[in-house]
């Protein structure tokens, strides 16, 4: 889908306040940064199209309204009550971010977006509050953090496992990677930039093959996985892949986060996150078999499947590829 010349303007003030937010030598231009982009992703959420875009816009607006004024709020209390600030600050990141225990708005704003929107807020936009939430976790440690590290984990598990709509699975799916993720910036910078990278790259190419099925429900995916073998061996691989499930890519950055924990003897955290993701990895199998296993009588021929199937071997060789190469990025490390 081209974008029009007001939405390429928009995503790369998007893009810009990004990143201020992470360039900045100062908390000030930081939150300007979040503000910008705040500001220019509410008229990309707006679709003639989706009559729940103008709720979803509302509800991210207001959300993302509240961070910013606690993260004002916070800046008052910094000479006199270093901790509460420090405390606030984290508490309006882990807002911003959609992280439990702040999780509540994260799957309904999901539920009104188109699926270009939904990469968006999976991806940029959780670029630059987990940015700062790292500069944050270097400070001395807070109790707020492994809380949230597990509340996130737990919900983003539990969340899951009943929802029937492709977009709050991906939803609650965020919130589980979010205590990986949040984990991995306990232990390094390297570690949580290589995780999310993982992750972008895997949750883009989920989204990209459900818009491109048009699936917004799992019976979306049963009508449409009888057109093409390869599309079902993409569903399959992909939602795997995300769920970390060996020997998956997915399953890379989940191995060096785990070695690392255990090195740290982070054992009672990881014990919580392994438990999650075999969870996460129940929805993700629910919607992956039915789609591989599951075919229609009759045959269905498709131009649109012979255009664009060029995509497939690129998409089934980035989640295969941690059966290639998974020693590169412990050598990295």
């Amino acid at each position: 889908m081209l974008l029009s010349s007001s939405q390429m303007l928009f995503f790369s003030t998007l893009s810009l306040g990004t990143l201020l937010s992470i360039s900045s030598s100062s908390w000030f231009g930081a939150w300007i940064g979040l503000e910008l982009n705040l500001l220019s992703f509410i008229p990309l959420i707006s679709s003639k199209n989706n009559q729940y875009s103008s709720e979803a816009a509302l509800k991210y607006f207001l959300i993302q309204a509240l961070g910013s004024s606690i993260i004002v709020m916070s800046a008052s209390f910094t000479m006199s009550f270093n901790e509460l600030s420090t405390l606030l600050f984290t508490a309006a990141l882990l807002l911003k971010s959609g992280a439990a225990p702040f999780h509540f708005w994260f799957p309904s704003v999901m539920e009104g977006l188109q699926w270009p929107q939904v990469i968006i807020l999976m991806t940029i936009q959780k670029i630059a509050p987990l940015s700062l939430l790292s500069y944050v976790l270097y400070s001395p440690s807070l109790p707020i953090i492994p809380a949230a590290i597990i509340t996130s984990a737990l919900v983003g598990a539990i969340g899951g496992i009943n929802q029937t709509f492709l977009r709050k699975i991906l939803a609650y799916s965020s919130i589980n990677h979010m205590a990986w993720m949040m984990s991995a910036i306990l232990i390094s910078e390297t570690n949580w930039l290589i995780y999310f990278s993982f992750y972008c790259l895997i949750s883009t190419s989920i989204a990209i093959l459900f818009n491109y099925q048009e699936a917004f429900h799992i019976s979306h995916i049963l009508n449409h996985s009888s057109h093409s073998s390869q599309m079902k061996m993409l569903t399959f691989s992909s939602l795997l892949s995300l769920g970390g499930l060996p020997p998956f890519t997915g399953f890379i950055p989940k191995w060096l986060i785990i070695q690392e924990m255990i090195s740290t003897h982070m054992f009672i955290t990881l014990g919580i996150l392994l438990a999650s993701a075999l969870l996460t990895l129940f929805y993700y199998l629910r919607i992956a078999m039915t789609a591989f296993t599951i075919s229609s009588p009759k045959t269905k021929w498709s131009v649109k499947l012979v255009a664009k199937s060029y995509l497939t071997p690129y998409m089934l060789y980035f989640n295969m590829f941690g059966l290639l190469a998974p020693s590169l990025f412990m050598i990295i490390l």
